[in-house]
């Protein structure tokens, strides 16, 4: 990542911070990964070449820069759904910025609707919106992940009873390896295909 996409990444960090603490409406904040966590979930997505990510939740393109920057140089694409118009807006000019904006497809509507009609294979997903619908989006991503596939969700521990029903969902998947990595606010780690 080059010195000018990280300097953008640290504006987006310190925006994200002054704007959320002035914002009362939590569906106007932007409620940005925090580095550490953007950190590792870039290498893992790098690490494990990734081709075909999907992010739900793209919020202002923070996460989704830090995602088209790990794959983006080895021909990988990412896919980012988000259903505010505005903040996707927003995204498209931060990516546009980042010099990423051919990598990533912005797709803004409901998150469940929008995956039920994708194709895949995914071969890196990262649950970052609703953690109320995402059991239901990980059953319709399910039959379209590559044979392994990174799973990836944040709020892991800050939340602990929005997303008790995908944690529960990824623990009883057969073949799955799973990690919950106190980072930021928690970040759920999965990968499937190990038998």
């Amino acid at each position: 990542m080059n010195a000018e996409v990280r300097k953008l990444l640290v504006e987006l960090e310190d925006l994200g911070q002054a704007h959320d603490a002035a914002e009362s409406d939590r569906s106007r904040k932007f409620l940005n990964l925090e580095p550490e966590t953007a950190q590792i979930v870039s290498m893992l997505a790098r690490g494990s070449r990734a081709t075909r990510v999907l992010e739900i939740g793209t919020s202002t393109g923070y996460s989704t820069i830090w995602l088209a920057a790990s794959v983006a140089p080895a021909g990988g694409r990412v896919i980012s759904i988000d259903r505010s118009a505005d903040k996707q807006k927003m995204a498209r000019e931060n990516l546009t910025k980042a010099g990423f904006l051919e990598a990533v497809e912005l797709r803004c509507g409901d998150a469940t609707e929008i995956v039920a009609s994708l194709a895949g294979p995914f071969d890196f997903v990262f649950f970052d919106a609703d953690r109320i619908s995402a059991p239901t989006q990980l059953v319709l991503l399910l039959p379209k992940l590559a044979p392994a596939a990174f799973l990836l969700a944040d709020n892991a521990l800050s939340h602990p009873a929005e997303i008790a029903d995908y944690l529960t969902a990824i623990e009883n998947l057969p073949g799955i390896q799973h990690a919950l990595i106190p980072v930021g606010k928690g970040l759920s780690v999965a990968l499937t295909g190990l038998g």
